[in-house]
């Protein structure tokens, strides 16, 4: 009994350890730092507050925006670095992405509007953990196209 008592705690704290060790560094709160930011094309957002959370191999962004025009927006999805489609609901220029993990700190993304690419992004956390960077090219769905590297501060 003490054996199988003392096997069934080592399974738990490696299940434990192994989870906190793939944890996405991306989880957590970033806020647009738009001095930082480089909007090459397209209009600059007045503010953007990301929210990532992680429940297994999903992670879960919740972006909320207010445009130039002082316009609210919310988007979210739930996907897996897996390279599969994932629906997004709530912007106008993509509804679906399908993402891939580059490195420990570093993923792409293909944005998809009904199954054709029309975007891709990539995100990059520091390696301190302070700071997320977005890269993103995108034709939108008026035919614009927008060329952006935004910059967030984790919260």
């Amino acid at each position: 009994m003490k054996r199988l008592l003392l096997l069934t705690t080592l399974s738990l704290f490696t299940v434990g350890a192994f989870a906190a060790a793939t944890a996405d560094p991306v989880v957590g709160t970033w806020q647009l730092n738009v001095a930082a930011s480089k909007f090459k094309s397209g209009a600059t957002p007045k503010a953007q507050m990301r929210t990532y959370a992680q429940s297994g191999d999903e992670i879960t962004v919740t972006i909320k925006s207010t445009g130039a025009d002082g316009k609210e927006g919310l988007t979210q999805t739930t996907y897996r670095l897996d390279g599969k489609d994932y629906p997004v609901k709530g912007n106008p220029d993509y509804d679906s992405l399908s993402a891939k993990q580059l490195n420990s700190h570093a993923a792409s993304f293909q944005l998809k509007r009904s199954g054709k690419v029309v975007g891709k992004t990539s995100r990059t956390v520091s390696h301190d953990g302070k700071k997320l960077t977005s890269d993103t090219r995108l034709t939108a769905v008026d035919g614009s196209h927008t060329t952006n590297v935004m910059v967030f501060d984790r919260q």
